[in-house]
């Protein structure tokens, strides 16, 4: 493997500070928001489905200009990032792997992810490159940064119609990580184990991926499963 990619909230970062902030400004407690982040990921939703049952006609994207003209915009710091980010990161860098980070987010998030200088050759977000995942123009662009042959390039996320189906279907290969709502939710499902290369728990284990397309996975991976890689899940949001 030359090149890896990782996305970046429940990857890299914790969504936790992330809806406390929009229960915060809804003014409901953080508990509830949860739940119905839960609900919504456990019926192969956008989270962001949460926020309009609160509030039906809200426009997510105008009150996100709201909370950031009130001075209660996005933040991140070093306290967001999961532990096994930085070690993760320099142990693919010192063997000689590209690290590219690329997922969605605004502006604001890659000026925020940036500045916590972590050991990757890019960092971009989505609203940067003006346009999300799982849009094949998204993976499209992964593949021109990458600097490496599809075949050669990992993408990483625990979202498997955002990450794992479109990567795929981009024909990179890829690793989904058992992290955050749908990481775990959806682990298990065939099709989930079918398409991805890889599965891992943490972002440690990716250097026992480099090389280790041929012979046994080592401990704590597996590999795909099957024979074909499904490009979708017909009830993860609505694919």
């Amino acid at each position: 493997m030359e090149t890896i990619v990782l996305g970046i909230g429940e990857t890299l970062v914790r969504d936790d500070r992330h809806w406390a902030s929009w229960a915060n400004w809804l003014g409901v407690p953080a508990h509830t928001l949860s739940a119905l982040v839960g609900a919504a990921v456990a019926q192969g939703r956008d989270a962001t489905d949460a926020l309009r049952v609160l509030r039906p006609d809200m426009d997510v994207d105008e009150a996100y200009l709201a909370r950031a003209a009130a001075g209660r915009g996005e933040h991140l710091d070093e306290s967001d990032l999961y532990p096994d980010v930085r070690p993760a990161l320099a142990e693919l860098r010192a063997a000689g792997v590209r690290v590219v980070v690329a997922g969605n987010g605004t502006v604001r998030a890659g000026e925020l992810l940036r500045a916590l200088d972590l050991p990757a050759d890019l960092v971009v977000t989505s609203a940067e490159w003006g346009v999300r995942k799982p849009d094949p123009a998204f993976f499209a662009r992964v593949v021109e940064v990458a600097e490496a042959e599809p075949s050669a390039t990992l993408y990483v996320g625990d979202h498997p119609a955002d990450d794992l189906f479109p990567a795929a279907a981009a024909g990179l290969r890829t690793a989904h990580l058992r992290r955050g709502a749908y990481g775990h939710w959806w682990a298990e499902h065939p099709d989930v184990v079918g398409a991805a290369d890889f599965r891992v728990n943490a972002l440690t284990e990716l250097v026992g991926v480099v090389g280790a397309e041929e012979g046994p996975h080592p401990e704590g991976m597996s590999g795909a499963v099957g024979g074909g890689r499904p490009a979708r899940v017909s009830y993860l949001r609505g694919l």
